[in-house]
């Protein structure tokens, strides 16, 4: 018998107190609308303890670690490689890690970032693990950085450039998530024209990048990734959920 596909969740921040008062109901959601794994990105070390600890509590979590642009800083890199490197088991993903010149303006903390970012993406190969990539206003340059240092099972959370920028990544074997937001960010609707459905897989980013900006997000909604990427690709939601799921098992593996 054919294992059943199901859709995971890419990148989500479910360690954010946010979710404190009613994790138990996201998770149901999320479950009972058939989103059968939810992989947990973390910003610094202590979202990456939390991670574990959450994965114990609720199995369709996976943990992921990893360090935000916007606290790039070598004692902290050397403290969160040193926990990734110590509880490598226990990690599905390095992430979310990456470059995001939205937050850097000056050239000092854009080159702290970028080595940052090597460090990162050395440990990921090093460890034979995902790289779950940030790249705000920063997708050409992330993109350049990771070809140039053989990175190779690569997410490209949220892309936010244009798909010039996207394409030497696709040829490259990376794979790239849509958040829901999709279905009102004309930026990702463009973007998503131009990216072959092989290299596609969908994220919530919870809480935020929701269908509603006004609303928190949640897992759940990453059926609405599907359904926009089958109306801009004007194939049927069938196929999408299949793709996705396919492709995220090519990236992640058995989970």
């Amino acid at each position: 018998m054919a294992k059943e596909l199901q859709i995971v969740d890419t990148h989500a921040h479910l360690c954010d107190r946010i979710f404190d008062p009613d994790r138990d109901e996201v998770i149901r959601r999320a479950q009972e609308a058939g989103v059968e794994t939810i992989i947990i990105v973390s910003e610094k070390l202590e979202d990456a303890r939390r991670n574990i600890m959450l994965a114990k509590k609720y199995p369709c979590l996976k943990p992921a670690a990893g360090l935000y642009p916007e606290y790039a800083d070598i004692k902290e890199t050397d403290r969160t490689i040193d926990f990734i490197r110590d509880q490598q088991r226990s990690f599905y993903a390095v992430g979310e890690v990456g470059l995001d010149f939205w937050i850097a303006k000056k050239d000092a903390v854009k080159e702290m970032q970028r080595e940052v970012f090597r460090q990162f993406i050395q440990l990921a190969g090093e460890l034979d693990l995902p790289l779950n990539v940030h790249s705000r206003s920063a997708g050409r340059h992330a993109v350049a950085m990771l070809l140039e240092n053989g990175a190779v099972r690569v997410q490209m959370h949220a892309f936010d450039g244009k798909a010039a920028a996207a394409l030497p990544a696709v040829e490259a074997g990376f794979f790239f998530s849509v958040p829901p937001s999709v279905i009102r960010s004309r930026q990702k609707q463009k973007l998503l024209k131009h990216l072959p459905l092989s290299c596609l897989l969908v994220e919530s980013d919870s809480p935020v990048l929701g269908p509603d900006p006004e609303q928190r997000n949640e897992p759940a909604n990453i059926l609405t990734s599907v359904k926009v990427i089958a109306e801009i690709k004007d194939i049927s939601y069938q196929e999408v959920f299949e793709a996705v799921c396919e492709n995220t098992s090519k990236l992640y593996g058995d989970m």
